[in-house]
């Protein structure tokens, strides 16, 4: 299995108890993973390929916020109440990928509250680095110089 941050540092036997739920799928490049509002009930850890994440914009494409790739995790909308996709992604080449029905690793997450604390802590880390890659993408979309503090 590829190296991902999510599955480092968990309680004995984390590793292997998380991996249970899932199985190896394959994205065609181009394929959608899954749209922004859609139900998040599954989510991946790529193995091979590249996904890019996006964001709807009223009257445009859909514009890129993130290009993921080998070992990334796609998706922590599934651990947040409602458990609906805050963006879209999409397989901009062929991905590999194991991926993981969220309802059953939730209720491993709630039946094991050190393997929980300690997924919930790697998924923060994704979304802290994801929110500051969306940061920096748009204020390049929105025109050079463009100064946010």
């Amino acid at each position: 299995m590829t190296t991902t941050p999510l599955l480092h540092r968990l309680p004995p036997n984390g590793r292997e108890r998380l991996l249970a739920f899932s199985h190896e799928v394959s994205f065609p490049e181009g394929s959608r993973l899954f749209e922004e509002g859609g139900a998040a009930d599954q989510f991946w850890i790529i193995r091979t390929g590249s996904v890019n994440l996006d964001i709807r914009m009223a009257g445009r494409r859909p514009a890129v916020v993130d290009l993921l790739g080998p070992g990334d995790l796609v998706g922590w909308s599934w651990l947040v109440p409602p458990y609906r996709w805050r963006m879209g992604a999409e397989a901009f080449t062929l991905v590999r990928a194991h991926e993981f029905d969220a309802t059953s690793v939730r209720a491993l997450c709630e039946a094991d509250p050190v393997l929980g604390l300690a997924v919930t802590r790697r998924v923060l880390d994704v979304v802290a680095r994801r929110l500051l890659a969306t940061r920096h993408r748009l204020i390049d979309l929105s025109g050079a110089g463009a100064r946010v503090s």
